[in-house]
């Protein structure tokens, strides 16, 4: 089996065009397995703060502090959980497609969400996370990966992550979006165990509110790349002729689904008529900087507001 499985086109134009790839269950049961003995089990629902109940459980976990800067290959130990799932095939083709080879750690951060029980007992409301952009306002054409890994299934009840797919180009700062919690198309994690995403850095998320009778993990880490990001998936897909313009608006044919020009200018749910149109801009500008080349269009988008004839 190959080392890597790079992604292919129209992959890469879904992650331009949405903000992340989603993978289902593709971590081993075994895998799995190890990382949840590794991260340790809280105590039982008591009156002691969750923050506290959180830090002693971090302290007491197999995962390592690792600063950050640290190349990702040297960041956890050969047989740990993390180490054996950042080399599986899938896994290392899609980050050396996104961010490259020799990337950098930034931060990692295991995320538990608390049942009922445990707010009951300290008498505070259940509720989930302001939606937020990680970090702080983040103007780069460049962009860093996040990977959150799921490792055990997650049930509508556990109150999956939600995010919203193709906010990872609208700039904001940071909690500036909290107020919004709920935005047409965005989506609810639910899953099989071993399931990861990809996500711009970009991304809007937010945690959900367990209202089952178990813990919900999510375990997140952010990588960094080192190289331009121009060219580093599977391009033997990329046809000659990508950089041809076809007929718009007025059309006889159903466009190709996986045509990158097509992937580019598919909207979202939460798209409006004027402003969504911005957000293609936005994409094409993105996919010509992976492209490495700044004459590249989709749909005359960029072309009809550059022109300007001497």
């Amino acid at each position: 089996m190959a080392d890597r499985v790079l992604l292919k086109t129209p992959d890469m134009a879904r992650f331009v065009a949405h903000g992340y790839l989603r993978m289902d269950g593709v971590v081993p049961a075994e895998i799995n397995e190890q990382f949840l003995t590794d991260v340790g089990r809280p105590p039982a629902a008591s009156t002691e703060k969750l923050l506290k109940t959180y830090g002693k459980l971090l302290a007491a976990s197999a995962i390592p502090a690792i600063a950050a800067g640290t190349p990702l290959a040297k960041a956890y130990p050969a047989e740990s959980a993390i180490a054996k799932l950042l080399a599986l095939p899938v896994v290392r083709g899609a980050i050396e497609s996104l961010v490259g080879p020799n990337a950098v750690f930034d931060h990692h951060f295991l995320h538990i969400t608390f049942p009922p029980a445990f707010y009951e007992a300290l008498g505070v409301p259940n509720v989930s996370q302001h939606t937020h952009q990680d970090s702080t306002i983040d103007t780069r054409r460049a962009f860093d990966l996040q990977i959150m890994y799921f490792p055990h299934e997650v049930t509508r009840e556990m109150g999956g992550t939600r995010f919203v797919p193709g906010t990872h180009l609208r700039i904001v700062s940071e909690a500036a979006i909290g107020r919004y919690q709920n935005v047409r198309g965005q989506q609810h994690v639910v899953c099989p165990a071993g399931t990861l995403l990809f996500l711009h850095h970009g991304m809007w998320h937010g945690g959900g509110v367990n209202r089952s009778d178990h813990l919900r993990y999510m375990f997140k880490i952010r990588i960094c790349p080192t190289v331009k990001q121009v060219r580093l998936w599977d391009t033997s897909d990329l046809d000659n002729d990508h950089f041809a313009q076809r007929p718009i608006f007025f059309v006889k044919e159903a466009p190709d689904p996986e045509h990158a020009h097509t992937l580019l200018t598919s909207p979202e749910p939460w798209f409006e008529a004027d402003t969504g149109r911005l957000e293609y801009i936005n994409r094409i500008r993105l996919w010509r900087h992976l492209l490495g080349d700044r004459h590249f269009d989709a749909d005359y988008w960029l072309t009809r507001i550059e022109n300007e004839p001497a």
